[in-house]
Order: structure tokens, then sequence, then C-alpha cells
């Protein structure tokens, strides 16, 4: 989110709302919009263009040499842009949900799908109890908001501010969401459903907006000066700690390490889900960090939205072409996973600053990530920590990274206000999703039996395979 705001997206959509023209004269500057695009083409119609349209062409054409635009237009385009982001956001469940059944086994498939189905979902209703007053309302340059609800109006048609708020909860919650997809795919493959369940509601209610409150909410950070536009460390190092305090309680699958530090490939059932995946996650990621922006209204905001949208595709370009050079080079061949993987570490590297740096400057941020993902696996593989899809080195080391990075493009920030922030991120999180690991464990348990995984989950958790023709069932017949 943008370093000078207050943290509080919905203030920038009302400030000064109250004052704005009324809906005959966003009427009379339509139809003037109208009327110039046909003078531009036909000006046979354009002449029969009425006194009315002309003079709102007038005005409005006053109001741009004047500097501004029709604030309930700015309200509109504002709008937009917070539905259009949000949706492209929510497509993102669709893509995390088809690169994990790509990268798990064909026995584990369908639960991947029900995972993220479900975790979407507890996260729509959490974000609305308690999530969004949580991260946003009266947290003051404090530590947290309030413990209420996000409530309709009851005049919401007339309330512009409750329209406003509307927008931006619903932009905020698909953020929420996808910090809990991050961890869905790192502990796939050996964790009970309904305990993992339990910590998305944990993670998604409390945990991530009381992180959120802390820069976008308008918290001690934001106050301090810590930047982070998008989300490499709101969003996607909190959902990289909580998998990584998940991996290390629930343990790595049956097989993966052998004695000696061997390593033991488990490949995924589909290498074409797990790159739609990829590429559907790509295209999210413009309303992830275009979206960011938070407003559409100006010509200057147009243009700073593109800038971001070149930005974004340029560093998840070079992390592609990094992580296949590496991969090339490290082990003689081309790995298509960390092809895949190089997109999202550049895609995560450019969200904490989408939009001061030179396309230059991004493909090196993205390039970077890339390079992190190659070194970071095998890393994880020596401590022997399983992460099945790669959700640690793309999310939480390549989202420090980007985090770091700020300040090489961005001269309002510095490095040491932004190491601030990722310690009090990390620390926070990892202690506080390990604690909720820990009681889950401790009461409904975690893991899988081992006749359970040997299974698969489709056939004894969720009861539906993926590939009823290959697994279990088909074995019985």
């Amino acid at each position: 989110m943008l370093s000078e705001a207050t943290g509080i997206a919905r203030s920038k959509l009302t400030k000064g709302l109250q004052d704005m023209i009324s809906r005959k004269t966003l009427f009379r500057a339509v139809a003037a919009v109208a009327a110039l695009t046909l003078a531009a083409y036909e000006p046979a119609l354009a002449q029969t263009a009425t006194e009315t349209t002309a003079e709102a062409a007038e005005a409005v054409a006053g109001a741009v040499e004047a500097g501004g635009v029709p604030q309930e237009v700015q309200f509109i385009f504002n709008t937009m842009l917070f539905l259009i982001g949000g949706f492209l956001v929510m497509f993102m469940a669709a893509g995390f949900a088809m690169l994990e059944a790509g990268m798990v086994r064909a026995k584990n498939t369908s639960m991947q799908c029900l995972k993220n189905i479900a975790l979407y979902s507890i996260a729509g209703l959490m974000f609305w109890i308690v999530g969004y007053n949580l991260m946003y309302d009266g947290v003051d340059g404090g530590y947290i908001g309030s413990f209420t609800w996000f409530t309709h109006s009851e005049h919401a048609a007339e309330d512009i501010t409750y329209a406003a708020a509307t927008s931006d909860w619903f932009f905020q919650m698909v953020f929420c969401a996808t910090t809990a997809s991050i961890v869905s795919g790192a502990v796939a493959e050996r964790v009970k459903l309904w305990p993992f369940l339990i910590f998305v509601a944990v993670l998604t209610g409390v945990i991530y907006p009381v992180t959120g409150s802390w820069q976008w909410g308008g918290g001690w950070l934001s106050e301090m000066g810590f930047s982070d536009f998008a989300g490499s460390t709101l969003v996607h190092s909190v959902g990289g700690w909580a998998a990584l305090a998940g991996c290390i309680l629930v343990g790595a699958r049956a097989g993966k390490y052998g004695p000696e530090g061997r390593v033991n490939p488990i490949p995924g059932s589909s290498m074409p889900l797990a790159t739609l995946g990829t590429f559907i996650l790509w295209l999210g990621w413009f309303g992830f960090n275009g979206g960011s922006q938070l407003a559409l209204g100006s010509l200057g905001d147009a243009s700073d939205v593109a800038r971001i949208f070149a930005n974004t595709n340029t560093a998840a370009a070079a992390g592609v072409i990094v992580a296949m050079i590496l991969s090339q080079i490290m082990y003689g061949k081309v790995d298509l996973t960390f092809a895949l993987n190089g997109a999202l570490a550049g895609l995560v590297s450019i969200t904490a600053e989408p939009l001061a740096p030179s396309l230059l400057m991004a493909a090196i941020i993205g390039g970077i990530g890339g390079a992190i993902v190659v070194f970071a696996v095998p890393l994880l593989d020596r401590l022997k920590i399983d992460d099945v899809v790669g959700a640690i080195p793309v999310h939480l080391v390549a989202g420090i990274w980007g985090t770091i990075a700020v300040p090489l493009t961005n001269a309002e920030t510095s490095f040491a206000i932004q190491l601030v922030g990722i310690v009090a991120y990390g620390a926070f999180t990892f202690i506080a999703t390990l604690i909720v690991w820990l009681v889950l464990k401790a009461t409904t348990g975690l893991r899988v039996s081992a006749e359970t995984e040997s299974l698969g989950l489709d056939a004894v958790e969720v009861g539906v395979e993926a590939y009823p023709e290959f697994g279990v069932g088909s074995q019985r017949m």
C-alpha cells in the first residue's frame, strides 16, 4: 500500500465526498464524454448533440483544466479498481487450487481442492465477523483494531461512506484468503482436514488482521515509515511463516527423506495443472499489485497502475528465466517446477514496491527472487523441512527479499526500518502460529495415520477420489 497513506484504504476513497456533485451532473458529464467520442468518429452525429450536452462538455473541460475531476466520477473509478482488482485476486484462489492439485500426488488431489475452496469460504466469513475491523477500526498508531464485525448500513444505496467501505472490505478480504492459501500447499498430503481448517479460521480471523493493522491499518509500523506496497511481508511472508511453523510440527511425508541425508523426490500428479495454476496466479497478481494503488480517479493514478502492471510482469518473467538458467547450470537440466516457482518468486519480490522501480530494476528484483527459489529449495531439504509446493522459498524468503529491496528504488524508506518490520512480522507470526499448531496437535491431532497417508487422503478423509480409475477404489474392483 502507499507509504504516505494513513493505512486505512477506505479513507482515501471517502475523503471530500461529502460535497460531491449530484447524480444529475454525473449523467451530464457522461453524456458529454459520449458526445466528444462521437465527434471524433462521426461528425454528422456529433452535430445533433443537445445544448445540454454541450454545456456539460464545457463544464467537464473546465474542471479538467482546473486540475480536478468530478468527485463522484473519481469515486466510481476508484471503486471499480477495488472491485476489478478484488475479483482478480479472488481468481488467484483457483490458481492456488490448480497449482497444489498438480504438485501433490494423484491420491491427494481432491483433498487439496477441498481445502482451497473451504479456506476461501472461511476467510470470507472470518474477515466479516472480526477480521476487517480488527485490522482497520481504531488502530490509530497502535497494535490492534476493534473486535467488532463489519455491518450493513440501513441506507447502503445512499451512504457513500458505506459503499466505499464495502468495496474496500471485498478487496482486503481476498488478500486475507491468499495468506491462508500459502499454508495449504506447504503442509499438503499429511495434515488432517478439520484441524487445518480450524487453523485457517484463527489465521484469517485474528493473526493476519492483527499484523495487517500494524501497517495498512495505520498502526505502529506505519507511523515508523515501514513500507510494503501490496504485501510482500504483510501477506506473503506472514503466510510463509505460518507454513514454516506447520511444516516443522507436522513433519515430512513418509519416504521423503532417507538415511545419510538422502532426499527422495516425490513427483506431483499433473504438471499441466501446476502450470495452469501458475498462469492464473500471474494474471491475478495484476489485481493484487495494481489494485493496491487504491485509486483510479486521476491521470496520475491511471499512469501509476499501468506502471505497476509493467513492473509486475517484468519481475515475473525475469524470475522464470533466472530460475531456468540456474537449474540448467546446477542440475544439468531445466526443472519445470523451478521455472513455475521462479515466476511466483519474482511476483512476490516485486510486490513490496511495484511502482517506484524502472523496468530494469523490476527485472533485477524479480530475477533475484527466481534465484532464491533454486537455492532455498535444497536448503530446506537439508534441514528436512518438507514443503510440498515450495511455498516457503517463494512466499517467505522471496517476500523478505522484496521488502528489503524497497529502499533501492524508494528514497522515502530505509533499510533499518524495513528490517524492523520484517523481524516484527516474523517473530509474531511464527510464535503465534506455532502456538495454534501446538494446541491443535495436543487436542485434535495434526497428522493423519500412516495407513491414511499411504492410501491417500482422497479415499480416506474426503471420500471422493480425483482420479478414481487409478486410485484405491479401482484396485478393489
